[in-house]
């Protein structure tokens, strides 16, 4: 028997020996389309590390892209048993959307038709429409009841309207869209500016649509200093950077990334996705509201009936918008364009 020693210096030496394993849950079924893109090939490891249901939750995978990316999705599934990952309990990788979608828990869709050089916002959104229609098919005749749905091929709120009309017995509450990508440069737009972690920034907000039309909000928004929680307006004390260059950079930041990479954003929409499907099903810390595309009920004057980027909080598995906190300037129009007094 190992004496208490050297036990102390196992610890400290390999602490992962002593370290008390969480108790696993069953397994669930997560579908990630467009699996072979770059975001789909930086999210499939972070779903399979826990980093979106958490660390105690196996996962099987369902990876589905089109029959010319078979070779490519292959070659990522190869990948994801290379890499020896616990919490994996399987994978699927199929171009036939009906295998794809059979029972899964979570869909996470990222596939969609990109937006190329020349094209019409109209014409992008009829090839969407017919991507989305199929896919609303499979899901309602396919997946798992409950399934919990977040679309991130853009346009998103476009996208999420399309499955929810073409998919009408799956709970309009169950279908979102990605927000938390604008909300997560918002938080860290303010994390810069002032010089503090990223993590003591909290409650920023991203009103609309993700696209250059998004409002950024900072009027809520606070941070942890070393004199306690304070306002961002009061920290920052520059109304003039919080309404204009802030702003800016945050609706601009994606045409910033692609200037720079020469291709749209992969890792960090990867983490926002994680991000936004950890906080629905596993909830939002007590205090702090996220941002997210989700069904309109009429809040603060939004109309009913389209995706739309509220404030939120979650817990249990479901989404609430954040009431009355800004209803003093928040003005939305008949066409969904935010605006604030």
């Amino acid at each position: 028997m190992l004496s208490n020693s050297v036990l102390q210096r196992l610890a400290s030496w390999c602490p992962w020996l002593l370290r008390d394993e969480p108790k696993l849950k069953q397994p669930v079924k997560v579908l990630v389309t467009g699996a072979a893109g770059q975001i789909g090939y930086a999210i499939v490891p972070m779903i399979a590390r826990g980093l979106m249901l958490g660390l105690d939750q196996p996962v099987v995978l369902h990876m589905l892209d089109i029959p010319r990316m078979a070779d490519a999705l292959n070659g990522v599934r190869m990948e994801l048993v290379d890499a020896a990952l616990p919490l994996l309990r399987g994978v699927v990788s199929t171009t036939d959307e009906a295998e794809a979608f059979q029972g899964v828990n979570f869909a996470v869709l990222i596939g969609g038709w990109p937006r190329k050089e020349g094209m019409e916002r109209k014409d992008l959104i009829a090839k969407n429409v017919a991507i989305y229609k199929s896919q609303a098919a499979a899901l309602q005749q396919h997946a798992a009841p409950n399934c919990k749905v977040l679309v991130v091929a853009n346009p998103a709120n476009t996208n999420a309207l399309v499955l929810k009309e073409f998919a009408p017995a799956v709970p309009a509450r169950n279908i979102t869209c990605l927000t938390r990508l604008d909300h997560n440069r918002a938080l860290g737009q303010i994390a810069e500016k002032l010089g503090v972690h990223v993590g003591d920034v909290r409650n920023a907000v991203v009103w609309g649509n993700h696209s250059s039309t998004q409002f950024p909000d900072a009027s809520h928004a606070t941070a942890r200093t070393e004199h306690g929680e304070r306002p961002v307006r009061e920290l920052v004390a520059d109304d003039k950077w919080l309404s204009e260059e802030f702003v800016v950079t945050v609706q601009q930041r994606g045409a910033a990334v692609m200037k720079a990479r020469k291709q749209s954003s992969s890792l960090s929409a990867a983490s926002a996705a994680c991000d936004h499907m950890r906080d629905w099903i596993l909830g939002t810390p007590k205090g702090t509201w996220v941002s997210m595309g989700v069904y309109s009920d009429g809040s603060y004057g939004v109309p009913d009936g389209i995706f739309y980027s509220f404030p939120v909080t979650c817990e249990k598995g479901e989404w609430s918008i954040v009431q009355g906190e800004f209803l003093l300037f928040c003005q939305v129009d008949s066409n969904g364009s935010t605006t604030f007094s």
